[in-house]
């Protein structure tokens, strides 16, 4: 790690540790997510339904709807009182306790496993919302692309080491009398495990640079008020930080089909390609090879070619994925659409991260994070609710759904070519100095 990327007094074991939390976080998404409880949840908890997979998309949307409504709030407080840590802790060890009790879940339980989905997933997103906010307080402008590659590519090599676990327990466990569910349950506590220990680093050795501003106890309802007003603010800030805006916009849209890759393709691949469980953890730990290096190859090239070209080439990759997935037939050309996803998968979430450090006013971090991670959570509603609603409506026509997703792609870049980057930098500039005259 070159330390001319960082800040002067950021050290390289800071943002090793900074990245930890990627690496601890990532296991979530990949296996509870992505790769085992999704379809578990769909054939077994909820019985294989026709209903099933349209249930699944609504207890996603729900704990995204609850992240939409109280980050903003926690987002608030973190920037008034510098306590990004704390929140950033509790959202942890929510994320961990709604993981580990999934382990309780099977056949029929479909309220106390769309429970535990719901905690867990919404500790996640607050906590990667908080985590993100840690960037541009580490890494020199110039250099966001890289260290938010590095935190994106070490976060897959946590998706890996927690889904190589996990493959080895489903694949060896019958041998020990171990039966299906036993072995669902047994990667759910795998995966808070590695969480729970991959995140110490970040707690012990990242400093929380932001100066504290005093709040008494009666004044947290009212910044809770203020919050909501703050988030009503951006939204008429806007006009001023026009580029801002059309890249939420964008990140709204290209988000809307990722969430439905996270959450729908070991669906997707049981349903229509015929995948086991076994066949689908192998294929997403592969592909998550394949997105650890493409994340920290385009944190290089965002900074190469700049962050909105290398943007709009992952969103054409994903395109590529859509089309691919859609007429696939053969489980060879599937893998093809698959290691596509994986290469766009971490370089489109790495370089919207970056752009929105660069374009948010430095006293207005978390707030421009908050908003941004907002737009991506409202995607994660409505992107896998579409797809749900798609299948259930035309009798589970799964190939017709991956269609429809793929115009979220196109939307996002067409809504990304009139964004310039260096206009809502200099927006950006301009705010930092009003507010250190004020």
């Amino acid at each position: 790690m070159d330390p001319k990327t960082l800040k002067p007094g950021v050290s390289p074991k800071e943002v090793w540790s900074w990245a930890a939390f990627d690496f601890a976080n990532s296991g979530y998404t990949t296996v509870v997510l992505t790769a085992v409880f999704n379809a578990y949840f769909v054939s077994v908890v909820a019985g294989g339904e026709a209903w099933a997979t349209f249930l699944w998309t609504c207890v996603i949307a729900a704990s995204n709807a609850l992240g939409l409504f109280a980050m903003p709030v926690i987002a608030a407080i973190a920037d008034r009182t510098a306590s990004k840590k704390r929140w950033l802790f509790a959202a942890t060890m929510l994320c961990i306790a709604g993981t580990a009790g999934l382990a309780l879940a099977g056949p029929g339980t479909i309220v106390w496993a769309s429970l535990m989905v719901i905690v867990s997933n919404l500790g996640y997103n607050v906590g990667e919302t908080l985590n993100s906010a840690f960037l541009p307080e580490l890494a020199r402008e110039e250099s966001v692309g890289k260290v938010s590659g590095w935190g994106w590519s070490f976060g897959y090599c946590g998706g890996l080491a927690t889904l190589g676990l996990s493959l080895l327990l489903v694949t060896s466990g019958e041998r020990f009398g171990l039966g299906f569910d036993a072995r669902v349950a047994g990667t759910m506590l795998i995966t808070a495990a590695v969480f729970a220990i991959a995140a110490v680093p970040l707690f012990l050795f990242v400093k929380e640079r932001a100066a504290p501003r005093s709040i008494e106890k009666a004044e947290v309802k009212r910044l809770a008020a203020e919050s909501l007003r703050e988030v009503a603010r951006t939204m008429k800030s806007l006009g001023r930080f026009c580029d801002f805006g059309l890249l939420a916009f964008c990140g709204f849209c290209y988000q809307s089909g990722v969430s439905v890759v996270i959450t729908l393709s070991a669906v997707y691949a049981a349903e229509v390609m015929g995948f086991t469980t076994e066949d689908t953890i192998l294929m997403v730990f592969l592909v998550n090879i394949t997105a650890a290096a493409g994340a920290f190859a385009f944190g290089y090239v965002q900074d190469r070619i700049g962050h909105k070209r290398a943007l709009a080439l992952t969103l054409c990759v994903w395109l590529a994925m859509i089309v691919t997935a859609a007429l696939a037939e053969t489980r060879a050309l599937f893998w093809v659409a698959a290691n596509l996803a994986g290469i766009a998968m971490g370089s489109s979430q790495s370089a919207g991260r970056a752009m929105v450090a660069l374009l948010a006013p430095k006293k207005r971090l978390a707030e421009f994070y908050g908003f941004w991670n907002m737009a991506l959570w409202l995607a994660a509603i409505v992107g896998p609710l579409c797809y749900g609603a798609v299948s259930w409506a035309t009798g589970n026509n799964q190939r017709l759904a991956i269609w429809v997703t793929g115009l979220f792609f196109l939307a996002a870049l067409v809504v990304l070519m009139p964004m310039k980057l260096e206009r809502g930098m200099a927006a950006a500039a301009q705010q930092n100095a009003m507010d250190d005259a004020a």
